[in-house]
């Protein structure tokens, strides 16, 4: 059985990822765009409702006081089988527009200091677009949760409690959007398996009785700073989007990672206002309001990840009973997802996903793929 391990060094800062990952996607405006003029005369032109309309340069003044919200739900029951371990479930409310940015428990003026201090802040002739603040939890469980002592060979049971700020700036002419994300939260809170344990009593099902050995357990504040750029790719139509995305991050999850992402179907939000490849367990990070009209789309994405650590597995500074070493983890994970968008004409929406990704550990009962489930209900006003 595998011991109690000693603490390891909370990684160093990636900030060389984010530039070098920033060089993989070309910044040039296609050839034969319309000229701004006649672009920002179609905005807003009923006549020309069927088609995604690029955004204004100063949108920035027009953007909504709540332009919407939503509520997402994960969980690896909604997958085909039965499923009940790894990224077990995840509970987020959401809201965009200029209350968010300006809500009492807002993180967009450390987010814009950032921003600020490596060189984003206005980067590229963008303008600055869109904010959010979302809230949330999520917890991971390892397969056998009947067993009440520590599971050396399985993932550990963990979960954040957190709270997070969104901006996105977008350049229309060369189709480039930056997305920043700066995430506070907290490790290791009885909430998260309180929480699921009322569940599975409300429902019958299995009570999970390891949540005193989960990662941090008694609670420790932890963070996260992620930034991505995006790019839409030249073989996108008024019915098919194609995206490409680079994006880095540093904290309780550091890593690169590229993804190459896809929406199809009947489409009126811009590209840059939907970012489900920018997910990450539960935080969904999407700065903007999608569109009031009524649009029904396939949408999905691959990502190739290097991920440098990861805090669900490894723990942080606080002492932790079961956590894995880097040499135990794999570096390399692959994603995908696969998810279906209904929206209606008065800015109601619904979503469904389906997300996997490779295994995370390289050996033990936790070397398995994860596969889970979620649900997305939203208003755009």
């Amino acid at each position: 059985m595998r011991k109690k391990r000693k603490k390891p060094a909370l990684p160093q800062t990636c900030a060389a990822l984010l530039n070098a990952a920033a060089l993989l996607i070309p910044v040039t405006a296609d050839a034969g765009e319309q000229p701004p003029s006649l672009r920002l005369a179609m905005v807003g032109n009923p006549a020309h409702a069927p088609y995604r309309q690029p955004v204004s340069q100063t949108a920035t003044d027009s953007e909504e006081n709540t332009g919407s919200w939503s509520f997402t739900l994960d969980n690896d029951a909604l997958v085909p089988g039965s499923r009940d371990q790894d990224y077990t479930y995840g509970l987020s409310v959401a809201a965009t527009g200029t209350k968010a940015r300006d809500f009492a428990l807002s993180l967009d003026t450390p987010l814009g200091w950032i921003d600020r201090g490596i060189g984003v802040d206005g980067i590229g002739n963008t303008s600055e677009l869109g904010h959010s603040f979302e809230a949330g939890l999520f917890g991971f469980t390892p397969e056998d949760k009947g067993i009440a002592a520590p599971q050396y060979d399985d993932r550990p049971y963990a979960s954040l409690l957190y709270a997070s700020s969104s901006r996105i700036q977008v350049n229309p002419q060369d189709k480039v959007a930056w997305h920043s994300t700066l995430t506070v939260g907290a490790l290791g809170l009885d909430l998260a398996g309180n929480l699921q344990n009322s569940f599975h009593k409300a429902i019958g099902s299995e009570h999970a009785e390891g949540w005193n050995h989960q990662i941090s357990d008694g609670g420790e504040p932890t963070a996260r700073y992620s930034l991505a750029r995006q790019k839409t790719l030249p073989v996108s139509t008024d019915n098919l989007e194609v995206k490409s995305t680079v994006e880095g991050s540093v904290g309780y999850i550091t890593e690169a990672r590229w993804s190459l992402s896809f929406r199809a179907g009947r489409l009126h939000t811009p590209w840059w206002q939907t970012s489900p490849e920018l997910a990450h367990y539960g935080e969904r990070n999407n700065a903007t309001a999608m569109s009031q009209d009524n649009e029904r789309y396939l949408w999905g994405g691959i990502a190739l990840v290097g991920r440098a650590y990861n805090a669900f597995l490894q723990g942080q500074f606080r002492d932790s009973e079961v956590r894995y070493d880097s040499g135990e983890v794999n570096h390399g994970v692959a994603e995908a997802w696969l998810g279906y968008t209904w929206a209606f004409n008065d800015g109601y929406r619904l979503s469904y996903v389906l997300r996997g990704h490779t295994s995370e550990l390289k050996e033990g009962v936790g070397d398995r793929n994860v596969l889970w489930g979620g649900l997305v209900f939203a208003k755009t006003f």
